[in-house]
């Protein structure tokens, strides 16, 4: 291979681009996407299609002064995003199979999703060391990975019901999930970017430890919340809701579940490591 892919691994991240590349062309060919998860499944693709292509390029043409300077564990990032991706794209493969049901598209991502999951488990047995192989990156990344799907079930229920009736605790249950969602992005960012930590005025540790005890605070009463205004909704008010899907509305609950136990864990490992 010539070019920013080259050895093995080369090849397999341009097996990644072109994959998941094939699965965006086939989805868009048939006209923009209006379902909350036929937008999931495209903006998966074209992560997929971005994070090899730029790993690949930077490698190539900006290390190591500039690796060095802001991102001093390489390893670290690159394993942890292809795995992120292998994660994402297993996602997109079964939710496209499962909503659209579109052979040729689930033949393609799930080509991809096997070169991801080959180059995830290769570069794992590296053994790389840094924050996102580690168990508090790993599930901050897993994290976010479940308020994504969180959101995109709760968007879902919306487009599929009645514009017209949007009760407010519902509104607040998917409000505390972008925000929470965000900070753990921005968590991220700032333990993978050593530099910006400096200008912070508080430690980060301090800043997961005070965000994990509030983020499970709000998890907890964003699920009450979208319980008792959802099924209420969807078993008493048919009139407001006829075509609401009870499955997203069980997608949200468990899902915001889930991502309550993390929290939970991810606050136990936070005091531990004070």
């Amino acid at each position: 291979m010539c070019g920013p892919f080259k050895g093995c691994r080369g090849l397999l991240r341009l097996l990644e681009i072109i994959f998941s590349a094939l699965s965006f062309i086939i989805v868009i060919s048939r006209g923009r996407a209006v379902n909350p998860w036929g937008v999931w499944c495209e903006f998966v693709w074209v992560f997929c299609i971005t994070v090899p292509l730029v790993l690949s390029v930077v490698e190539a043409k900006m290390r190591p002064i500039l690796l060095a300077v802001f991102l001093p564990n390489w390893a670290d990032l690159t394993c942890g995003l292809t795995t992120l991706c292998a994660v994402m794209i297993t996602s997109a493969t079964v939710i496209f199979a499962a909503v659209f049901a579109n052979i040729l598209c689930f033949i393609t991502s799930l080509v991809a999703t096997a070169v991801f999951l080959i180059d995830g488990v290769m570069q794992k047995k590296m053994s790389p060391s840094g924050y996102l192989s580690g168990p508090r990156g790993r599930l901050r990344t897993t994290e976010a990975f479940t308020a994504c799907i969180i959101l995109t079930a709760a968007a879902d229920h919306f487009v599929d019901g009645e514009w017209s009736f949007r009760p407010p605790g519902m509104i607040c249950s998917i409000t505390v999930f972008a925000v929470c969602l965000l900070v753990t992005v921005v968590i991220i960012v700032l333990h993978l970017l050593k530099l910006l930590q400096y200008l912070l005025s508080f430690k980060l540790s301090v800043m997961e430890l005070v965000f994990n005890i509030v983020a499970v605070l709000l998890y907890l009463l964003a699920v009450i919340l979208w319980c008792i205004f959802g099924y209420k909704r969807y078993m008493y008010n048919p009139y407001t809701c006829d075509k609401c899907s009870l499955v997203n509305m069980n997608t949200v609950t468990i899902g915001a579940i889930v991502n309550i136990v993390f929290y939970v864990v991810d606050l136990v490992l936070t005091l531990r490591s004070r």
